[in-house]
């Protein structure tokens, strides 16, 4: 985290942390509260966090936000990261949130906003089996009719909508000269007549889902923003989605390290710490300094988005996602080899911090796709 926090920061900081280590700070507690890591999201430690007024953090302060900063919002995350809290939800959830913020009618604003600062859990859905990394490639189809829209199709890897009370759809509601445009967001309850949501099984426990959208009728009070301008709106929410996903990874890598460390300070083989053999002792050494390094870049980009809100910081957001979304798979990697059988137990909770960091450098953007963004700002 930054090096110098203002006295608010500090005392968010202290207060996340301290909940994390009552609610939560025990492998027991976490088994209990995840189903031996079967459930990443549990709801009743995320209406805690509501109220105590952090899911809120960052929304407005007229529908029960905060009303803070990406600063603070990158504080609170990467504390909670650490803290291993199972709060799946909220990523997609604030994600979402940010576009109803810029984009959705008054009534909208008040029914997701207000639901979302008191413990509500939303989802997004772009992806679908032939429309991943190329969005723009989607072919779920709403379709105008008397008062509203009809949609059908197939999305995919739908992230928490299994306990969302909405999905903000993506779908394609004219053809154009472009892949980009004639793409509509659509507010979908999760109850409407018409959805399928079934769960996809992944090595992370039950996280994400396919949809199944047959004639589901959707008024035309559904419609988020402007009839066939999604892929702009889109775009206007990169710097979140990737700081969230960056702040998360920074406090997994931390957490993934700080465990590590523990361990080979304790073991002993050859009659000494394993931490104090140059084969170990080097690793721990690089991963440290690359975290010092993931965090400095993370809150450096936090604060230019704070200075400069509206502002689209490609390069920098993508940069932020690929450095420490990367860095968190590569410590806890290294952190189950360090641990040797151990890691590999669930016992010592290594193997669930790389099967939740694992994933990372696939969603929210690969981390090719980061890549090419951040070449692609050269005039590559």
């Amino acid at each position: 985290m930054p090096r110098v926090l203002t006295d608010e920061q500090r005392d968010l900081v202290d207060a996340v942390g301290e909940f994390c280590r009552r609610e939560c700070g025990t492998q027991e507690q976490r088994d209990e509260l995840t189903a031996r890591g079967e459930e990443p999201h549990n709801q009743e430690l995320y209406n805690k966090l509501a109220d105590l007024g952090w899911l809120g953090i960052s929304l407005p302060e007229e529908y029960g936000g905060a009303g803070q900063g990406m600063t603070e919002l990158c504080l609170f995350l990467e504390e909670t990261a650490y803290g291993r809290v199972p709060m799946s939800g909220f990523a997609t959830t604030i994600i979402t949130a940010a576009a109803y913020e810029k984009f959705a009618s008054q009534e909208q604003k008040r029914t997701v906003l207000e639901g979302v600062a008191r413990g509500r859990v939303e989802a997004v859905s772009m992806s679908e089996p032939g429309a991943g990394s190329d969005v723009g490639a989607l072919i779920c189809r709403a379709e105008r009719t008397d008062g509203g829209w009809v949609v059908n199709g197939q999305k995919t890897w739908c992230s928490n909508a299994h306990i969302a009370d909405h999905v903000l759809l993506i779908a394609r509601t004219s053809s154009e000269d472009s892949k980009h445009r004639g793409l509509t967001q659509f507010m979908v309850p999760t109850d409407v007549e018409g959805l399928q949501i079934s769960g996809i099984e992944t090595m992370g426990g039950r996280e994400v889902n396919d949809l199944y959208f047959t004639d589901c009728f959707l008024p035309d009070s559904a419609v988020v923003g402007t009839v066939g301008q999604a892929w702009a709106q889109l775009m206007a929410g990169l710097n979140l989605e990737r700081m969230i996903l960056g702040a998360s990874m920074v406090g997994a890598a931390r957490r993934a390290f700080d465990d590590t460390l523990d361990y080979v300070k304790q073991r002993e083989q050859f009659g000494r710490p394993i931490g104090s053999f140059q084969a170990l002792k080097h690793r721990i050494a690089d991963m440290a300094t690359e975290i010092e390094c993931a965090q400095l870049l993370l809150y450096n980009v936090a604060g230019a988005i704070d200075r400069e809100p509206d502002r689209i910081f490609a390069r920098e957001a993508s940069m932020v996602k690929l450095k420490s979304t990367e860095l968190a798979k590569h410590v806890s990697l290294e952190g189950m080899q360090m641990l040797g059988g151990y890691g590999y137990a669930t016992e010592y909770g290594m193997e669930s911090m790389l099967r939740s960091t694992v994933v990372s450098t696939v969603y929210g953007g690969t981390s090719e796709i980061q890549r090419d963004i951040i070449g692609k700002t050269y005039g590559l």
